[in-house]
């Protein structure tokens, strides 16, 4: 059993903007640690903030996005592709009604959140595919065919 303890002095403090700066230096120290991620994958998946959480996979023909987001319907969310640039973005203010209600604890975020992806020239950011489900959202970024070289018959006479 969890024991709650209400203490004023501590009730300031915003979650996200005492994490927030930490989750960017983490992000920064793992892309610097580790650039091949960015190099092979095609995606920066350590660029700009934490949340919602991703892990991104790849297949021979295709790039693989996870996200999970739990709490939310698909009208909540939106997933576009601007200039080669993902980005998953969506709203969870709404989702509790505690209107005049005093906060003991907040742990769980209510906030608006938007991450992006930079995506390579190997990946096609046209025919992406999404689904939502369950709190879990799967993004399909299919790679680039690359161009088969093009041979010319040349005709003797």
């Amino acid at each position: 059993m969890t024991k709650v303890i209400y203490n004023p002095i501590f009730s300031a403090i915003d979650r996200k903007e005492f994490l927030t700066p930490f989750d960017k230096m983490f992000d920064q120290i793992i892309e610097t640690s580790f650039p091949d991620v960015v190099k092979s994958v095609g995606v920066k998946p350590f660029k700009g903030t934490a949340y919602p959480k991703i892990n991104v996979y790849e297949w021979d023909d295709k790039v693989g996005v996870i996200a999970e987001i739990p709490g939310l319907s698909k009208k909540d969310l939106s997933v576009e592709v601007t200039d080669g640039i993902l980005t998953i973005s969506g709203d969870k203010h709404k989702l509790f009604d505690v209107k005049d209600a005093k906060v003991i604890r907040r742990e769980l975020k209510e906030s608006s959140f938007k991450r992006q992806f930079e995506l390579g020239e190997e990946l096609n950011g046209e025919d992406i595919k999404a689904k939502f489900e369950d709190g879990i959202l799967t993004i399909d970024i299919p790679k680039v065919e690359p161009e088969k070289p093009k041979t010319n018959k040349v005709k003797i006479s």
